[in-house]
């Protein structure tokens, strides 16, 4: 039998399959945007509110939408009744590596006890809705199942601290020092969205379906729980713990690499130079200072020239796990939630990606092809 389906490249690696207006990543230069402004500027420059109005209604808001828009979203951030009775039986579940997981039953349950409408046949304002509800509630309830589970009570958010104060907050029960909340500002902007990774990708298909909000973000959360997409601040930094001095870096590498191992922190699908969110966050882990950002630097320049030696031509450079690690750990975030602390950013990219589906509605649906024995087979 002939077949006609036309042949992707494997893991679609590539492969342009939509065209968006949310951002863009140019792997060769190095440089990524959300609509048309370059994101480590806007991670410099503005609040991470203004940076949601920009993804969700196009355009960066004046003073007045700024104000009237981060009200919005702190309305949007109040937990139901029905559902602050069952966190503390969810946070209780799994084990400690499991936050993502436990996130996710959290807003599956949030999405049963709201009713979110399937997306298909909604109005704009009733997807961005559940979009801004999505947004604002996901840091608050990872916050709190964090602090349930270490036996804590959860604390309410405080919006005047900004979003980046306010995680901070949520997290320590303590006021960030200034330097710490824009340090984690700039890394909560820096990773609102980035291209068409595997969980925003995942919440399109599943918005494409006309599924409700909360189906999609729970389907990219699931995607995002992966060491090969978010899951892999915590294990850059537990790398550095385990090298130790920078003069055990090169033999470090050298071993893993012998046994076939990834070197976390370092490498992209996307990138052939380092990182542009890297180069952000290592300026925030320098300018914090201590021996933690010292080790990091030189450590990186001993992995970058060992990788080189081993994997000529791979062009395998720092990627924002590294020092997104260095900068949390500086900041005070448990080393547990640094995965949720690029999720509480990443939802309002995989929110900004649902809305645009929604535009056209039409079913993502690859075709497959069968690559098994022939068929049909006589029965045994």
């Amino acid at each position: 039998m002939t077949s006609t389906v036309q042949h992707a490249p494997p893991g679609l690696k590539g492969l342009v399959v939509a065209r968006t207006r949310t951002g863009g990543v140019e792997g060769q230069e190095g440089f990524y945007h959300f609509r048309e402004y370059s994101a480590l500027d806007l991670s410099r420059h503005r609040s991470f509110e203004d940076v949601v109005h920009l993804m969700i209604e196009g355009h960066l808001p004046d003073a007045a939408e700024s104000r009237a828009f981060a009200d919005e979203l702190a309305a949007a951030s109040m937990l139901p009744h029905e559902l602050l009775e069952q966190l503390l039986a969810i946070a209780r579940s799994g084990p400690d590596r499991a936050s993502l997981a436990r996130l996710r039953t959290a807003v599956s349950l949030l999405g049963s006890v709201e009713d979110f409408p399937a997306t298909y046949g909604a109005t704009h304002e009733k997807v961005r809705a559940g979009v801004l509800r999505l947004v604002g509630v996901v840091p608050v309830l990872q916050a709190a199942l964090f602090r349930l589970r270490a036996g804590m009570p959860p604390l309410e958010p405080r919006p005047e601290l900004g979003a980046a104060g306010s995680w901070l907050w949520m997290l320590t029960g303590q006021e960030p020092a200034p330097e710490h909340a824009e340090a984690v500002t700039a890394y909560l902007i820096s990773t609102v969205d980035h291209g068409f990774s595997a969980s925003t990708f995942t919440a399109r298909v599943v918005t494409s379906a006309g599924a409700d909000v909360a189906s999609a973000v729970c389907a990219a959360l699931g995607t995002f729980s992966g060491p090969l997409h978010g899951g892999a601040p915590d294990r850059a930094l537990d790398a550095l713990d385990e090298i130790g001095t920078p003069d055990r870096a090169r033999d470090w590498v050298r071993e893993r690499v012998s046994k076939g191992e990834r070197i976390m922190g370092f490498g992209h699908a996307v990138y052939r130079t380092t990182d542009p969110r890297a180069v952000l966050m290592r300026e925030h882990a320098q300018r914090l200072g201590g021996p933690l950002a010292e080790l990091a630097v030189a450590v990186e320049r001993e992995v970058v020239g060992a990788l080189a030696e081993l994997k000529p031509g791979h062009e395998l450079h720092t990627n924002v796990e590294y020092y997104a690690g260095v900068v949390m750990e500086q900041c005070g975030i448990p080393r547990a939630m640094f995965t949720p602390t690029f999720a509480v950013a990443r939802v309002v990219g995989w929110g900004a990606h649902i809305l645009e589906q929604t535009e056209d509605p039409r079913i993502i649906r690859p075709s497959a092809e069968y690559a098994g024995p022939p068929a049909p087979a006589p029965l045994p």
